[in-house]
C-alpha cells in the first residue's frame, strides 16, 4: 500500500505538470479567460462553463462522501511535500528529528548528526525543491516556450516584467511551507479539509480496528508512532484529524504478518463500529449529518447531476464557436446622423486564421469597408470600419457575415436606420 500511494502522489504532481503543458487547461492572464484545448472559453460558452462547474461539483461531493479526507492522503501536494520533507529531514538529522511547526515539541535534532554540513544539505534540497515548485503555478499562466525563456533569462514579450518578483515570493513560500509548515497547515489551517469533513458519513471510507485481538496491540503504539496527523488510528471518529493515508494500516501488518497474522487495522466502507469517542462526536452532528443524507442518497442525487453537467460539457465543446463577431454603431459624431459600423473579429484559437467579411441587405455601391479581411497570428481581437453612404429616408436591415479558411461562418443581422430626407 505504501509504494501504491508514493506512485499515486507523485503521479498527481506528474499530472499538474501535464495539464497545462499538454494545453488541455490553463489560464491567458493577457485576455482573463481560462484555455482549454487552445481554446479560449468566454462566458458566453455557456454549456462549457456550466457544465464543467456542475459536473466538478458533483463528482466532488460524490467522492468527499465515499472516501472522505483521502484526497489529502493520497493526492494533496501539500502532504507529499510535508512526508517528503520530514524523511530528509530524520535522513539528515535523525530518526527523531523535529524542525516543523508541531505546537507541542521545539527543534530537536539528533547528537550525532548536529552538523553543520548536515543543515546546509538539508537547506539545499529544500530550496531546490521550492525553486522548482514555484514553476507548476506559473505553467497555468504561461506557454512551456515562454517558461523556458524565464527560466534561461532570455527575453520574451509574452512575460510580464514583474514575474521574478512573482516567482520568488512563490519560492519563498513553498520554502517556509516545506522547511517548517509542513503537517501543521493540514491539522490546522486547511480550509479545504473542512469542506471535505462536511460530507462525511457514518459509511464513508474509514479506518476499522479489530477489538477483538486488542490483546495483539496493547504495548505496541507503532500505528500512533507512524501516524503524520497524530492521532489514534484505533480510535477514530467521522469528524477527525484523518486524512485515510493508510499508514497505519500498512504499519500494523508490517508487524502482524511476521506472526503469521493479518493487521488489527483495515479500510472499510459501511456503517461504522462506532467507539464510546466516536459515538459522542457523531451525536453532536446527527442533526447536520440527518441534513447532508447517507451516502447512498448523495449518490442518488449527485450522480444525474454530473452526468447532465458532463454531457452539457460535451455539448458545448462539440458546438464551440472558435470566432466571434459583433457589429455595432461607431458614434463618431456626436448629434450627427450614424452612418459608420464597427465589425469586430475575434478569433478565439491559439493558431493563425484568415476572417473574410462581407455584406448582404445594403444597396450596391451604398457602403464601403476599411477592409475585407482580418488576418490573426494567434488569438486577438481586430477592428473592421462599415461606412454607409447617404440614403433616402427607410429602415434598411443587412447581414454582415464573416467565413474563414475552413469553412466556419457567423452571420450577424442588424439594420440601419435613415430618419433625415
Amino acid at each position: 500500500m505504501r509504494l501504491l500511494r508514493r506512485a499515486l502522489q507523485w503521479g498527481a504532481l506528474a499530472l499538474a505538470v501535464l495539464i497545462p503543458v499538454s494545453g488541455l487547461f490553463r489560464i491567458d492572464p493577457a485576455a482573463a479567460t481560462f484555455v482549454v484545448l487552445d481554446r479560449q472559453i468566454w462566458f458566453a460558452d455557456f454549456f462549457i462553463v456550466a457544465g464543467f462547474w456542475v459536473a466538478l461539483s458533483s463528482v466532488l461531493v460524490m467522492t468527499y462522501s465515499m472516501v472522505g479526507a483521502a484526497f489529502c492522503g493520497w493526492v494533496c501536494p501539500q502532504n507529499t511535500f510535508s512526508e517528503w520533507a520530514n524523511r530528509i529531514t530524520k535522513r539528515l538529522l535523525g530518526k527523531r528529528a523535529e524542525v516543523s511547526l508541531s505546537g507541542e515539541e521545539t527543534l530537536r535534532v539528533s547528537s550525532g548528526k548536529k552538523s553543520w554540513l548536515n543543515w546546509l544539505a538539508l537547506g539545499l534540497l529544500f530550496l531546490g525543491a521550492a525553486l522548482l515548485l514555484a514553476l507548476i503555478p506559473l505553467l497555468y499562466f504561461y506557454p512551456p516556450t515562454a517558461i523556458w525563456s524565464f527560466i534561461t533569462f532570455r527575453h520574451d514579450v509574452r512575460l510580464a516584467p514583474s514575474l521574478h518578483w512573482i516567482y520568488t515570493v512563490f519560492a519563498l513560500i513553498i520554502l517556509v511551507d516545506i522547511a517548517v509548515v509542513r503537517h501543521f497547515f493540514c491539522r490546522f489551517m486547511c480550509i479545504y479539509r473542512v469542506w471535505q469533513h462536511s460530507f462525511k458519513t457514518t459509511h464513508t471510507l474509514h479506518i476499522a480496528y479489530d477489538a477483538a485481538r486488542g490483546e495483539r496491540c496493547a504495548t505496541c503504539n507503532y500505528c500512533l508512532t507512524v501516524c503524520p496527523v497524530d492521532i489514534d488510528p484505533r480510535n477514530t471518529s467521522v469528524y477527525d484529524s484523518c486524512i485515510n493515508c493508510g499508514a497505519c494500516i500498512s504499519a500494523c501488518d508490517s508487524l502482524q504478518y511476521k506472526k503469521g497474522e493479518p493487521g488489527l487495522l483495515s479500510f472499510e466502507f459501511g456503517e461504522r463500529r462506532l467507539s464510546r469517542l466516536a459515538g459522542q462526536a457523531l451525536a453532536a452532528g446527527g442533526r447536520i449529518k440527518s441534513n447532508l443524507g447517507t451516502l447512498v442518497g448523495r449518490f442518488s442525487w449527485s450522480l444525474p447531476f454530473a452526468l447532465i453537467g458532463a454531457a452539457m460539457f460535451v455539448w458545448g465543446m462539440a458546438g464551440y464557436q472558435p470566432y466571434h463577431l459583433t457589429v455595432y454603431r461607431a458614434d463618431t459624431n456626436q448629434g450627427a446622423a450614424i452612418r459608420d459600423y464597427r465589425i469586430a473579429l475575434a478569433n478565439k484559437l491559439y493558431r493563425p486564421a484568415l476572417l473574410k467579411v462581407n455584406v448582404q441587405g445594403l444597396p450596391e455601391g451604398s457602403y464601403t469597408l476599411s477592409a475585407d479581411q482580418a488576418g490573426f497570428i494567434s488569438v486577438g481581437r481586430q477592428d473592421i470600419n462599415l461606412h454607409i453612404s447617404a440614403l433616402p429616408r427607410g429602415l434598411y436591415p443587412f447581414v454582415v457575415s464573416m467565413e474563414s479558411e475552413q469553412g466556419a461562418r457567423v452571420d450577424y443581422r442588424t439594420q440601419h436606420v435613415v430618419t433625415g430626407s
